[in-house]
């Protein structure tokens, strides 16, 4: 890296605070404090460590930096700006506006540079968490000796809220245990929150409880001292088997005579009078969004950064040459492709599926497809918070995930995340942000209130993350209300940009299988049976992909006239509709059955195939073992559901209390009928 003199390290801390308190003047919107309070920690980092080349963000070997105190977006923004990204003055002339490359918080392909949406606490250093598994595990299934083709370091910069939020426990105890010594965390200590001095509700021992997961902790240093900063980092390289946190200690809004250390500085802008004393204060005598060009020149990462990386291109070229096949997996693979021959699996397991017609619980059809997906796809990589043996996310293909005492894994592809559901959907986020792997992990559906926020980044992030949802339904029985999911579908179904998939069968469910690996920009969640489902006869399987399709005309059941009702199904209670059509048919009554694994699917297709599936001018009656308001939307006439919580019983008993039976479809269709 290049030397830098005490001159030039004060020059570029305070461009960082220049900007910082600029752009949020400007807005009249934002959080100056946190990068204010930060500068003297990002010149360390960005000018003598980072490896990363501002021409190419995507760069495969790059170092990952992540913010997770995403409120601090000015912070990266200016280092962006800075260090010669495609970000421009006018972009940060225009943060928190309409349309602009500068969000309130850091969104991924939104701001070049920017490795992850940032701002729900917490949720930043757990995508770090799965960036350094990701990087552990490429490096160690590509390297070759000689031939280091993945080797590069995440950072993360994070403060008191997300190391108050729970999650960062659970990603951080990971991190711990995985033994991801790549991984380096900085740590903000200023003592403020929006509500003032953190002492009267933070009284963490943060050094003991990062040594109690297995960390290397570095400080308290002094978060203003660059070269203090710069020996942490230093030292944290050392680490052979343990992730580092440095406890960076600060004050917030550093620079400001009237609003430095106080939370006057975290969320709100300095004000003019206040901007002007800290000029004077920081001798800055530029007007705002002025940056001299010393600054920029030392700064600029753009030499530095083509040459890290032309580097790294000529290894990969040798490697290319020594191991062709093994390359051209590795770019397949980071570029988020899937193999050519994917299609044709697919359709193998699909077909293999509905020659066998196999009575299981859709949680097990879930299994055997991934046994044939697993083996094809080497990045697929699994896992479960600790219901392995409930979610059947496991394969012959994925043994588990160990590391030995160097924190060398063991080539496994299933992880055990333990009881931590809202950390494993974060690292699974971070893990496909990174590339190289199609994460997906388990639990029960009534779990997802767990995890539910970062399912809800994956689908901001437009990334391909799988959620396998077991047990979706008051069908698991005896283990009661607190376990059966009711409100869970349609509350996932409100997410924008995520595929929900409750499949009825075997085929149905290789093909959500199919749907949620080959979309790489939205994640997909899988609800499943824990009870077993009778496969449901059907033509063809071309029509399941659309999310909804005809699966049985009234001449199934020897009626040779026209649909008088269409009942829509889903997951258990489709082959309830079926046998509610046969029983209708004795009485010369005309049903057509509606498949609809998925609505989200099928709310996307054309108005054309959705007028086939669902014709104008025939009721509609929908049924599912779950609340009815989802429902209406499709016209229906009546809904067959729960709207209450469960109860602990058997399932059969179960379905017969809720009325989610033959008799009562057949008297809710009657009664439809009648009106």
């Amino acid at each position: 890296m290049p030397s830098q003199t005490p001159k030039n390290t004060v020059l570029m801390a305070n461009a960082i605070r220049a900007l910082a308190m600029d752009a949020v003047q400007q807005a009249n919107s934002g959080h100056p404090g946190a990068p204010m309070g930060m500068a003297e920690i990002a010149v360390a980092l960005w000018s003598r460590h980072l490896r990363h080349n501002p021409a190419d963000p995507h760069w495969a070997d790059r170092d990952r930096f992540v913010l997770s105190n995403g409120h601090g977006s000015m912070l990266l923004y200016a280092l962006l700006h800075l260090s010669g990204y495609a970000l421009p003055m006018d972009e940060l002339r225009h943060f928190r506006q309409l349309h602009s490359k500068t969000p309130g918080h850091p969104e991924v392909d939104v701001t070049p540079g920017v490795e992850t949406t940032t701002g729900p606490l917490g949720q930043g250093v757990s995508n770090a968490v799965g960036m350094a598994l990701a990087e552990k595990l490429l490096a160690a299934e590509f390297n070759r000796p000689g031939h280091t083709l993945v080797d590069h370091r995440t950072y993360a910069f994070l403060g008191d809220g997300c190391l108050m939020e729970g999650i960062s426990h659970e990603a951080c105890a990971l991190a711990g245990a995985w033994k991801l010594n790549k991984l380096v965390a900085l740590y903000d200590d200023n003592g403020i929150s929006i509500d003032g001095p953190v002492k009267p509700w933070y009284v963490d021992d943060v050094r003991k409880r990062f040594e109690g997961y297995t960390w290397n902790v570095i400080g308290p240093i002094d978060g203003h001292d660059v070269d203090a900063v710069d020996a942490a980092l230093a030292d944290a390289k050392q680490s052979a088997t343990k992730p580092t946190l440095v406890i960076c200690k600060t004050t917030i809004g550093k620079g400001s005579p009237n609003r430095a250390g106080t939370a006057k500085a975290h969320g709100e802008a300095l004000g003019a009078d206040e901007i002007k004393l800290t000029r004077e204060a920081l001798h800055w005598p530029y007007e705002p969004f002025v940056i001299p060009p010393e600054a920029y020149a030392a700064w600029d990462a753009k030499a530095r950064g083509a040459g890290e990386q032309a580097c790294w291109a000529e290894g990969l070229a040798a490697y290319r040459a020594a191991f062709p096949d093994l390359a051209a997996a590795f770019e397949r693979r980071m570029s988020g492709a899937l193999p050519a021959d994917f299609a044709q699996v697919a359709v193998d397991a699909a077909i293999a599926a509905h020659a066998k017609a196999e009575t299981v619980a859709s949680r097990k059809a879930s299994q055997m497809a991934l046994e044939a997906f697993t083996k094809a796809l080497p990045e697929l990589l699994g896992g479960s918070a600790d219901l392995t043996g409930s979610n059947l996310t496991n394969t012959t293909s994925t043994p588990a995930l160990r590391f030995d005492a160097d924190g060398a894994p063991n080539g496994g592809r299933h992880i055990n995340y333990g009881v931590r559901e809202f950390g494993m959907a974060a690292v699974m986020n971070g893990i496909t942000l990174h590339g190289g792997f199609i994460p997906y992990g388990g639990t029960f559906l009534t779990f997802s209130d767990y995890s539910r926020n970062a399912i809800r980044m994956a689908a901001l992030m437009k990334r391909r993350v799988i959620h396998v949802f077991t047990h979706d339904s008051i069908g698991l029985g005896e283990d009661g209300p607190t376990h059966q999911s009711v409100e869970h579908a349609a509350s996932l179904r409100l997410i924008p940009n995520l595929d929900v998939w409750r499949p009825a069968d075997t085929a149905e469910t290789v093909v959500a299988w199919t749907m949620a690996i080959g979309n790489a920009t939205r994640p997909s969640a899988l609800l499943l049976s824990r009870q077993n489902l009778p496969y449901l006869p059907k033509a063809a399987l071309d029509e399941i992909s659309k999310g909804a399709y005809v699966l049985a005309e009234p001449a199934e059941v020897g009626l040779t006239k026209k649909a008088q009702a269409v009942i829509v199904g889903t997951g258990s209670e489709v082959q309830l509709a079926l046998h509610a059509q046969a029983e209708l048919a004795k009485a010369g009554i005309a049903v057509r059955v509606v498949s609809m694994p998925s609505t989200t699917v099928f709310d996307r297709q054309s108005t054309a195939y959705k007028s086939s599936v669902l014709p104008a001018g025939v009721p509609r009656i929908a049924v599912e073992a779950g609340v009815t308001d989802g429902w209406w939307k499709y016209g229906c006439a009546a809904v067959v559901g729960i709207d209450s919580y469960g109860e602990s019983a058997p399932a059969g008993a179960l379905f017969k209390h809720f009325h989610l039976t033959l008799d009562n479809l057949v008297a809710t269709v009657r009664a439809v009928l009648r009106r």
